[in-house]
């Protein structure tokens, strides 16, 4: 295993989770497609860069170097940055902030100290407090299963502006990742086309190739590593 994750659900309403990484050696991985907007601080070589990483839409392939750790503090969808479009972030557009060594970044006018595994939601808190981020109450209603007040155009142009993706495209990558994760816990490939709700086998291998990278087989085998995975449920609205 090339890498090892740890992570941890956040009760900020601002914060999905925080997780943790480290890299046993160098080598690459399956970095899968990702819904969330993302607050990364990776430290390599003595040095530490402080990320603004956005959605990404299809996996790919990347290089990791040995003895790296990483922290990252995963938004909720409707978190968003109060001004800069999460979708200019969108597939790889990340934006490196100024930092110094011990990772105290530069972001919106001021410095800010680095969050650790256990205060990501002090930093948060204020990020918030200080207007950088803020929260779209609508979309947040939308994934919770509940009726927003306003039209299903509304509810669609907001979405996309807070999170970057349509409402169909998160749905997607969320079905992905649930069948990847369901094909590393040993169920079945028929089982799991069933149960993360594909039309059939060539249907989930052609989205798996697509947004996870490997195929069903190598990943129900174990064969592959992934960027950070965890457990996800498929929203039941289209």
């Amino acid at each position: 295993m090339l890498l090892r994750f740890e992570h941890r659900l956040s009760d900020s309403p601002y914060i999905e989770r925080v997780w943790r990484s480290h890299s046993l050696s160098g080598g690459s991985f399956y970095s899968m497609a990702e819904p969330n907007l993302e607050l990364v601080v990776a430290r390599v070589n003595g040095g530490a860069q402080v990320i603004l990483r956005g959605p990404v839409t299809r996996a790919s392939t990347v290089g990791c170097p040995a003895g790296g750790e990483w922290l990252g503090i995963r938004f909720r969808l409707g978190t968003q940055l109060t001004r800069l479009p999460t979708a200019a972030l969108l597939d790889h557009k990340s934006v490196v902030l100024p930092s110094e060594a011990d990772g105290t970044f530069w972001l919106d006018r001021r410095w800010w100290e680095p969050p650790t595994y256990d205060n990501a939601e002090a930093c948060v808190a204020g990020l918030a407090a200080a207007g950088v981020i803020d929260r779209d109450r609508v979309v947040e209603t939308v994934l919770d299963g509940g009726g927003a007040d306003v039209g299903l155009r509304s509810v669609q142009r907001r979405f996309l502006r807070s999170t970057g993706l349509t409402r169909e495209a998160f749905r997607q990558i969320e079905r992905a990742r649930r069948a990847a994760d369901l094909l590393q816990s040993g169920e079945g490939i028929l089982d799991v086309v069933d149960q993360a709700g594909y039309f059939d086998q060539p249907h989930m291998n052609r989205a798996l190739r697509r947004l996870i990278g490997p195929t069903p087989s190598h990943l129900a085998h174990g064969q592959v590593q992934l960027s950070f995975l965890y457990k996800t449920t498929v929203p039941s609205w289209a």
